[in-house]
């Protein structure tokens, strides 16, 4: 393999681990915040399913961000991962679970203006759209899902113990379908700018054919998987034990939520069934793993009243996201200018 591939590459790699180390905390952080599951558990119950959800189903979308920006040239491509992995390393050193999907976005634009290309409107409507209506929707289905669980739980009176034993369980199949979400939505944002230059040569294996794209998922998922292992116990704490008083079952509630929501934006089977009924679709987008975490949170413990929200923390973690795109971009168009200027690199 060309050593200049694995270079470009491992910008890559590099924004996979800062997800895989800020957004295990939105699959797994309310379980281990709450003590119902123990970390090491977690990460790697995380991490298995997570390469599976990116390698089954991060097609989904993928094609959405190379509409946004199709970054045919390795450098560009280097240089835009780059720029979102630093955003969200910057973030989660200060134990923000801030938004990947927000920072690769803010990166592709930074190229988009340093290229002189025009931003297609549509599309960056469509993505800011979600970051709006996926905390909102989380919320909605978090507070549906925890009155339904609650009415059923006081219509069957399990023996606390009984309660105890189905929640832990529950707690990790709900992180595994969330890892699972996690890889298949968010693998876009790890090597989706990689995926118009298709870096692989396609492999014949048995008679399957596993393309670029399909080996960079897999990449870009194990990238993932150790960030989850290395750098992700921080923000797991902020999101399960500081932003609002959780119980486990109401752990459980947050965790579904945001897995489901992660789900509905990555699913082409979903999308295809709609589309047979004649309904509106739901795009087909890379949408933040962060806020619908939070989304789901806030939701939850607003059933306690305005005094279950840590404000303080929640305003913290809103300015997190503002910021994470615009550093994002900032640090892709100087970056982009560094290559281009000082290597020599063709970045566009």
């Amino acid at each position: 393999m060309d050593p200049m591939l694995l270079i470009f590459l491992s910008s890559g790699m590099f924004l996979g681990w800062a997800l895989g180390a800020n957004d295990a905390a939105n699959v797994f952080g309310t379980a281990v915040g709450t003590r119902m599951v123990r970390w090491r558990t977690a990460a790697i119950i995380c991490s298995v399913f997570v390469i599976l959800g990116a390698v089954i189903s991060g097609a989904g979308a993928s094609g959405t961000l190379g509409k946004l920006g199709a970054i045919s040239a390795m450098p560009g491509a280097f240089m835009t991962a780059l720029a979102a992995g630093l955003a969200v390393y910057f973030m989660t050193r200060s134990g923000l679970p801030v938004s990947t999907s927000q920072a690769i976005v803010g990166a592709i634009i930074g190229w988009n203006l340093f290229a002189g290309q025009p931003t297609d409107l549509g599309v960056f409507s469509k993505i800011v759209g979600t970051w709006v209506i996926c905390p909102l929707l989380s919320a909605v289905i978090a507070v549906i899902l925890y009155k339904a669980m609650r009415t059923t739980g006081e219509r069957l009176r399990l023996h606390l113990l009984t309660v105890d034993a189905l929640t832990r369980t529950a707690l990790i199949v709900a992180g595994a379908f969330g890892a699972y979400s996690l890889g298949a939505n968010n693998i876009a944002n790890v090597v989706g700018v990689f995926i118009p230059a298709r870096p692989f040569p396609d492999i014949e294996v048995g008679g399957f054919v596993i393309d670029s794209a399909q080996q960079l998922f897999f990449l870009g998922g194990v990238a993932i998987a150790v960030g989850v292992f290395t750098y992700s116990r921080g923000v797991m704490m902020t999101v399960g034990g500081t932003l609002g008083r959780l119980s486990a079952p109401k752990a459980l509630v947050a965790v579904v939520a945001q897995a489901i929501v992660l789900f509905l934006f990555a699913s082409k089977g979903l999308e295809s069934w709609l589309m047979a009924q004649g309904l509106p679709t739901i795009p087909l987008v890379p949408v933040s793993s962060s806020q619908a975490v939070v989304g789901a949170i806030v939701g939850i413990s607003l059933l306690q009243g305005l005094a279950g929200i840590r404000w303080g923390v929640l305003g913290r973690i809103v300015i997190g996201w503002v910021a994470t795109p615009v550093v994002a971009g900032i640090i892709c168009f100087l970056g982009l200018f560094f290559l281009q200027n000082v290597f020599g690199l063709a970045v566009t």
